[in-house]
């Protein structure tokens, strides 16, 4: 593929349109083509501006629409599965924001139906992988420049949870991206997850407890435990401290200048993960869109976002029952090794 990009963006919500614009100002190599929304006055606010881009209804018009060669898939997780699939059967290339589906089961069919194409055309939007930090001490990791890695200590904080956040949603939607990195950063799958309710604030909404414990350990015996806040009011934190045989590294925290005046003394916190992760996100779809013109994915794979799928659905059981779960997984693929 030698032309331009021009991708169906599929999902004109919070992240959606976030990546239209992204697309639109910033990535290089890619243009939109088409916008799809239920809400199509929706879909036609997120064209405005970006010219030869139609405003479309339905998935299908746009998989069907001979302008589209690439799709970015930015919908709710549940509605996945038949995007990804007729795409897979048009053999374009697919960014699929996380989850790549809601569960193991069909996530795996993803996974089949993507070897029974006999090539990778599936990114899925795990972005913290393409933070500059996160490779950072990705980089440290493999080069074994501390020796080995011993130990992963995460703190993911939010100031607070959406109407309807559930008690599963801390796993399936925020603990999801630290089992991608402890797997991005040590190059194993994960085995087994127990998951700890201890004290809960007083600011979680009813059915919620917050904050909770998540402990993991992998195939080697790297332990990493996850502290999940998802109510703590102060701002959005997302850190992450790793303990080696030489040495002690940490990323992640408090951003900005640290200042002193006046009596007084801090910095600032980001309030949100636009803010924290914005300069990832466009290094990721830039990774994707360079991969994609040569007929690969630039990022993590399908079978990152099935064994994502399988972890949470371990972590879910796991919070349930406060037992060390095992994380169940397939046979892994040779398209993937």
């Amino acid at each position: 593929m030698t032309e331009n990009l021009r991708v169906a963006v599929i999902g004109a919500g919070r992240m959606g349109a976030d990546h239209i614009q992204r697309l639109n100002k910033r990535i290089h190599g890619a243009e939109v083509a088409a916008v799809v929304d239920v809400d199509l006055a929706r879909a036609q606010a997120a064209i405005e501006g970006i010219p030869g881009a139609v405003a479309l209804g339905d998935a299908d018009e746009a998989l069907k629409n001979g302008d589209v060669n690439a799709v970015l898939i930015a919908t709710p997780g549940f509605l996945h599965e038949d995007i990804l699939l007729k795409a897979i059967a048009k053999d374009i290339p697919i960014l699929c924001e996380k989850p790549l589906t809601p569960d193991a089961e069909s996530s795996w069919k993803i996974v089949q139906a993507e070897v029974a194409l006999g090539h990778k055309r599936i990114q899925v939007g795990f972005m913290r992988r393409f933070d500059a930090e996160y490779a950072s001490l990705g980089k440290i990791i493999r080069d074994h420049e501390l020796g080995e890695l011993l130990m992963l200590h995460h703190q993911h904080r939010n100031p607070s949870t959406p109407e309807g956040f559930t008690n599963e949603m801390l796993i399936n939607d925020s603990v999801v991206h630290e089992f991608d990195a402890i797997r991005f950063f040590t190059g194993e799958e994960i085995t087994s997850i127990q998951v700890r309710l201890g004290k809960a604030t007083r600011n979680a909404p009813n059915g919620q407890h917050d904050p909770q414990h998540v402990l993991l350990e992998t195939e080697s015996g790297v332990l990493a435990d996850v502290e999940i806040y998802v109510n703590a009011k102060f701002g959005y934190e997302v850190a992450t401290q790793a303990s080696f045989e030489d040495g002690i590294v940490s990323i992640g925290g408090d951003k900005g200048p640290y200042t002193r005046s006046a009596g007084h003394w801090g910095g600032n916190v980001t309030p949100g993960f636009e803010e924290r992760f914005g300069a990832a996100y466009d290094v990721e779809i830039q990774s994707w869109v360079d991969a994609a013109l040569k007929g690969e994915i630039g990022g993590p794979s399908a079978w990152d976002g099935y064994a994502t799928a399988a972890c949470c659905e371990a972590g879910v059981e796991a919070q349930k029952n406060g037992e060390k779960v095992a994380v169940k997984l397939a046979a892994k693929p040779d398209l993937y090794k």
